[in-house]
């Protein structure tokens, strides 16, 4: 018989309590090693943070741990076999590489010796994303000391990639090619964060991401604007035109078909959406801007998490030195990028746009269009079991409701979800003020604690209420 809630609940935190210093110990001893993927210098030490997590994860009791090599930094995976062969298999995703950091970024102490002060620990990577991975390991042995299993209540996986704060460029190959050892019914993705500190939140999506670079050639070269102008075309003036036409009055994105098979959102989802203490003249100054503009009927908070977008990253052609030059430019570049929500495919995004920009181009502007890597959106149903897990563990922990989120970003857990066919859930404990790739990222203490305690009581939570995920 299971124990009653508050006994599970006290049982876990006395766990916890006890190893608390042991696990901040060691936690401090990973985020000295500046795993900085972005920078070929720190290779060997990310190599070494993969070393160390591969340590800890068999000190923790993984019966299964490997460094698995890629054609960049390597990554690591565990396997912690539940002693029930009908529990669901869960797969946690983060990464152990971190961005880079120097005193001179204006750190107010060494970005790489960890800091422990006021409830926080400061350092590169407390947040994004080593402490929000290595809390997975005080709370599966916090879950096998409060049930007295000798074995997670179900099929417990870990991958923690090296490359993440580099754009993730090899991942999705090494997904595809160790899928069968990567098979799980759910990936928890600890690689997030919540609204705030008093109002935690599970994010239940992620939106996907196109982008391109096109280029337009007119004349083979410069050419006199007195002499040519107004009898051929100008490849700058059609690349502003092609910005121009990108939305309509509504702020639509015009491109034909690029709304076909999206998910809308379901009024429950917009009423949660709307719960939220979102304060809107405080988001404002946080994107240091003055008022806020997008498609028209939706929320500030709907434009972010569950409407795709088209957005001009940069614009460029003819002259652009000091005085003027009259001229009509040989050449001009646009560079877009298009988030995409749940029911968009960005292979079938990628043709709209092309067919798109060849249909509104006049005769006379040649062009090329290359898109760079796409990630596809992902999203969970509430009414998911797996979510409602989530949901129900952050609850013991935090001992408050827990709304709702999505997720406006992209990021690699899509291509596991792609790949493995398993739904993505997030569980994460960061907070905005966190600082990530900032100077002086940190993690708050009692939250961390909070990750753990989550983390502890969602194992049995999930082999008790879907126990026949497969």
């Amino acid at each position: 018989m299971s124990k009653p809630v508050d006994s599970a609940v006290s049982a876990v935190r006395t766990y916890i309590d006890r190893h608390r210093d042991a696990f901040l110990a060691d936690l401090g001893d990973w985020l000295r090693i500046p795993s900085v993927s972005a920078q070929p210098e720190h290779a060997g030490d990310v190599r070494r943070s993969a070393d160390w997590l591969a340590a800890a994860l068999k000190d923790t009791g993984f019966p299964a741990v490997e460094v698995w090599e890629t054609p960049g930094a390597p990554a690591v995976f565990a396997h912690w076999p539940s002693d029930d062969p009908r529990a669901p298999t869960v797969l946690v995703y983060g990464h152990h590489d971190v961005q880079p950091a120097d005193r001179a970024d204006g750190w107010a102490t060494d970005p790489f010796e960890p800091v422990f002060q006021d409830g926080r620990l400061y350092a590169r990577g407390a947040a994004d994303d080593k402490g929000q991975v290595f809390f997975h390991t005080l709370g599966v042995r916090a879950h096998l000391a409060a049930t007295g299993r000798t074995a997670p209540a179900v099929h417990l996986k870990l991958l923690v990639e090296g490359e993440e704060e580099s754009g993730s460029p090899h991942f999705r190959a090494l997904v595809e090619e160790r899928a069968e050892r990567l098979a799980a019914d759910a990936v928890i993705v600890s690689d997030t964060g919540m609204w705030a500190a008093d109002t935690p939140t599970v994010c239940t999506g992620m939106r996907g991401l196109a982008d391109c670079e096109i280029e337009l050639f007119g004349p083979d070269q410069d050419i006199h604007s007195g002499s040519f102008g107004g009898a051929v075309p100008n490849p700058a003036t059609e690349a502003a035109r092609l910005v121009a036409a990108l939305h309509d009055e509504h702020a639509r994105v015009t491109v034909p078909g690029f709304y076909d098979g999206i998910v809308e959102l379901t009024d429950r989802e917009r009423r949660l959406f709307a719960e939220l203490p979102f304060d809107e003249e405080r988001w404002l100054r946080t994107a240091k801007s003055c008022a806020t503009l997008g498609e028209a009927g939706h929320t500030t908070l709907e434009r972010l998490w569950a409407r795709p977008t088209a957005e001009v990253n940069g614009i460029g052609g003819g002259y652009q030195g000091p005085g003027g030059k009259t001229i009509i430019p040989a050449r001009a570049m646009l560079k877009l990028s298009f988030r995409l929500v749940a029911g968009q495919d960005p292979d079938r995004v990628e043709d709209a746009v092309r067919a798109w920009v060849a249909a509104t181009l006049p005769a006379g502007i040649r062009h090329e269009i290359v898109f760079g890597a796409a990630t596809r959106p992902c999203l969970t149903p509430l009414d998911h079991p797996a979510l409602r897990s989530v949901v129900r563990a952050m609850g013991l922990a935090f001992e408050r409701e827990i709304r709702y989120t999505r997720e406006g970003g992209s990021g690699p857990a899509a291509d596991l979800q792609d790949v493995l066919g398993a739904p993505v859930l997030f569980l994460g404990i960061s907070i905005p003020s966190d600082g990530w790739h900032a100077p002086d990222e940190k993690v708050e203490l009692d939250l961390l604690f909070k990750g753990v305690e989550t983390a502890a009581h969602l194992w049995g939570d999930l082999a008790e209420n879907w126990r026949d995920a497969r």
